[in-house]
């Protein structure tokens, strides 16, 4: 399984980058705000640090001036992979950007019907959102499954980007189901790394380590 980060924290992007586990990342207008820093400088500092897809997204609501956007954003580094919503204009401008040979995220999935609907429109990846769905007093993880048996049964190439993570074990269900792609908060990232035996171990190696008086340096 991929792994994405959510985020558009430069410092935190080149921590997870350092690791070797960073696949790409997503960011979406909410994240750019909470940045405080221009959407376009952004977006280039964040391709230029990682090698896979980064979603960058547009904020028109019509086809028309999507591909305006789309086509400003697409400029900016072969790596960006154009997001755009669930929605009729943005799955009319999925199908005209990839089969122009861009990457698309359609993102803001609630249903398996429409990342049905986004894999017959030539998604690269569709990004169901598995907390909001559990927010709503729904099972997001069962979303991912029907996505994944649908996407199964009809050999689609679409990616399932699992999106919304908030915590580990929405990465570990995703991984189990056989999600393509998880993207998660940093800090969700991190967390995958924890397990108190790991840290008593280590405990106990230095202790006898300590009480051999040697060293390696």
């Amino acid at each position: 399984m991929k792994f994405f980060a959510d985020t558009a924290e430069l410092d935190d992007i080149r921590d997870l980058a350092a690791t070797g586990l960073l696949d790409g990342v997503t960011t979406n207008p909410s994240l750019i705000a909470k940045s405080g820093r221009d959407f376009m400088e952004v977006t280039r500092e964040i391709c230029a640090i990682v090698d896979g897809p980064v979603s960058a997204e547009v904020v028109a609501l019509d086809h028309a001036t999507m591909m305006k956007e789309a086509e400003v954003l697409r400029r900016i580094a072969d790596n960006v992979c154009i997001k755009v919503p669930l929605t009729v204009d943005g799955l009319k401008t999925c199908k005209a950007l990839t089969d122009d040979g861009t990457m698309v995220n359609v993102t803001l999935c609630f249903s398996a019907n429409q990342a049905l609907l986004a894999a017959k429109a030539g998604a690269t990846f569709v990004s169901p959102f598995v907390g909001r769905h559990d927010d709503n007093g729904m099972d997001g993880m069962d979303l991912i499954r029907d996505i994944r048996l649908i996407y199964d049964n009809y050999a689609f190439e679409t990616e399932i980007l699992v999106a919304s993570v908030r915590h580990v074990v929405h990465v570990l269900e995703s991984a189990r189901i056989g999600a393509d792609v998880m993207t998660a908060p940093p800090k969700v990232i991190h967390a995958l790394f924890n397990h108190v035996l790991t840290d008593k171990g280590i405990d106990g190696f230095l202790k006898d380590w300590a009480s051999t008086g040697q060293s390696i340096l």
